[in-house]
């Protein structure tokens, strides 16, 4: 009897702790790449289901609506608009890959170029996006956004290695990048780079940049070459070059 008082008083005291079971943040599972950055712990933490107007019947023009006013009303900070976007597309069966680039059309309207480049990097590490028109709209993003060496660092990683096949559009972007930034070197590379491949602008106002990036650079004859040789676009041109040209015509 006295033996089973002794490990019965052994026994109450360790009754008095119980074991708990530590709730598990959703972050602490969440796999760092190279793009990602921790969310520091004193940091909002993002809820993974996204509020959807309606429930989950709501519309896709209403669940639009929703994540770009919040993006729109979002800090700009990489853990902020990357949480918000994994929880929305959480909801969705497949990407919205519309939707984002919907999305994009109306940031880039309101000129938050710093949120169009965010979007669009979230966007290619999902592995979705990842085409040339993409790569130029981050580019373009990029410079308004005043990142021009990032940009052309983009352009000569993904896109300036072979000319040749990019669409017309996105070389033109890139030309607008260097004359934004006078940049004009760059502008005649590129566009020499593209006369190598054969490949004849048919806008005027790049000839008339590339032809103002020679007389920048003081390359009085290629900017002679050029102006002859796209006469045609600089006599219909109302521009600076074009009246030049129209009147040493006359003369």
């Amino acid at each position: 009897m006295l033996k089973s008082k002794a490990i019965t008083s052994l026994i109450k005291p360790t009754s008095r702790f119980s074991i708990f079971k530590i709730p598990i943040s959703p972050f602490s599972q969440t796999t760092i790449t190279q793009d990602q950055t921790p969310t520091p712990q004193n940091k909002t933490q993002f809820p993974q289901t996204f509020p959807t107007p309606r429930g989950q019947n709501a519309s896709k023009k209403d669940k639009l609506s929703v994540i770009v006013t919040k993006l729109l009303n979002l800090e700009n900070t990489k853990e902020a608009v990357y949480g918000t976007l994994d929880a929305w597309v959480s909801e969705e069966r497949e990407f919205p890959i519309g939707r984002v680039k919907t999305a994009l059309l109306t940031l880039e309207k309101k000129q938050k170029w710093h949120k169009v480049v965010q979007v669009i990097k979230w966007m290619l590490s999902k592995g979705h996006g990842t085409t040339v028109g993409t790569y130029g709209q981050l580019i373009r993003a990029l410079d308004m956004d005043e990142r021009v060496e990032e940009a052309k660092k983009l352009w000569v990683k993904k896109l300036g290695r072979n000319v040749g096949s990019v669409p017309w559009k996105v070389c033109e972007i890139m030309v607008s990048v260097y004359y934004r930034n006078e940049m004009w070197k760059d502008v005649v590379k590129l566009f020499e780079d593209l006369e190598g491949h054969n490949r004849k602008v048919t806008d005027r106002v790049i000839v008339e940049r590339v032809v103002e990036s020679y007389e920048k650079l003081g390359l009085v004859e290629e900017k002679e070459r050029v102006m002859e040789k796209y006469k045609s676009l600089f006599c219909k041109s109302r521009g600076k070059y074009g009246r030049k040209y129209s009147k040493e015509l006359s003369i």
